[in-house]
């Protein structure tokens, strides 16, 4: 059974159902986007993420796992969560990658990680894997399920997904009491019909997982904002959908064929985390990746290419170019350089 003719069963049952409903089912649920046996995180696949653009993200990753560590010592693990291709954890040094775990509902996902790291350590949900540790996140709250308020005079109407002759519909409803609260707070200011994507999801895997380390640091990089930064884009939303590394169309069209996902409210995901009783950091992913030594690495690539072209050996150099061109791709201020990281330590 395809995603939409789940989606439209469901419906049928019991009604119109909310936008985080719809979305949970597109992507997760029966044929649903990271159900089926397709690896999504991969060139050939519909996106890739700052560890496939180069190992040196999972490299330079480790220095703060190492740091972290220190800092609490054992007993020790890594999570990654929504682990995708391994990509990240293949990046670590050996002596990391033996503590680490990795937590993923894709069955292609899993498959590809138990090649990265023992078969026994890769698991469907975080319950699984808890532990004193860092727990790392990296592109995956923005694919939690998120409701949709829309403006209505003073108060909210919320999004619900309809279905008429097989055929899905966006429609409104009152809001529930704790979207139009979430909206209220993180919203901003939205004028008459604007739309804000309610990250209730988000708050409550940030305070599961803090929970679930009892010591340690949560380590979640995503694409979004703040609060303030929002403003601007209140009219349409930021709910996109991806496909073969490119927009894709509207996300009642296709379901279960596309990736749905939309900006992450970093002012949110902050006050959750603080909520959990962790001490919070915010950062840029470029200053966060320099401040653990990624340009004193493509300070000592560019030397090693300077010198191979001394000595004439031309496809080492190439390949070396092409290795620190990938890794300056990670600190691009008008590309993943600009993606947000939240450090949350208890």
């Amino acid at each position: 059974m395809s995603a939409k003719q789940h989606i439209v069963e469901v419906i049928r049952r019991g009604g119109p159902i909310p936008f985080d409903r719809f979305m949970e089912l597109a992507l997760y649920g029966s044929g649903g986007f990271f159900a089926g046996d397709t690896l999504r995180s991969v060139k050939a696949g519909d996106f890739l993420t700052s560890p496939e653009v180069s190992p040196l993200f999972g490299a330079t990753l480790g220095r703060f796992v190492a740091a972290e560590h220190q800092r609490i010592g054992d007993p020790f693990r890594i999570v990654e969560v929504g682990a995708g291709s391994g990509s990240l954890l293949a990046g670590l040094p050996e002596e990391l990658r033996e503590v680490a775990w990795a937590v993923e509902v894709s069955p292609a996902a899993r498959e590809a990680l138990s090649s990265v790291i023992d078969p026994a350590r890769v698991v469907p949900r975080l319950d699984l894997a808890a532990g004193r540790g860092v727990v790392i996140a990296n592109e995956l709250l923005d694919n939690l399920p998120m409701a949709v308020a829309v403006r209505r005079g003073s108060g909210w109407a919320e999004q619900v997904v309809a279905e008429a002759d097989g055929e899905l519909a966006i429609a409104e409803q009152p809001a529930r009491s704790e979207v139009a609260a979430w909206a209220d707070e993180y919203g901003g200011p939205v004028r008459e019909g604007g739309l804000v994507e309610v990250q209730l999801e988000a708050a409550a895997w940030i305070e599961r997982a803090l929970g679930g380390l009892g010591e340690g640091a949560l380590l979640a990089i995503d694409y979004g904002g703040f609060t303030e930064e929002f403003e601007h884009r209140r009219t349409e939303g930021t709910i996109r959908t991806y496909r073969s590394h490119h927009l894709g169309p509207e996300p009642l069209a296709e379901p279960g064929a596309v990736d749905i996902t939309a900006d992450l409210n970093f002012t949110a995901a902050a006050a959750a985390a603080r909520a959990a009783g962790a001490r919070v950091e915010l950062h840029r992913q470029d200053d966060f990746l320099a401040a653990h030594g990624l340009r004193d690495e493509l300070t000592r690539l560019r030397q090693e290419e300077l010198a191979l072209a001394r000595s004439g050996d031309e496809f080492a150099r190439l390949r070396v170019r092409s290795d620190r061109t990938d890794a300056e791709a990670l600190l691009n201020p008008r590309g993943l350089g600009d993606f947000r990281v939240l450090v949350a330590r208890v």
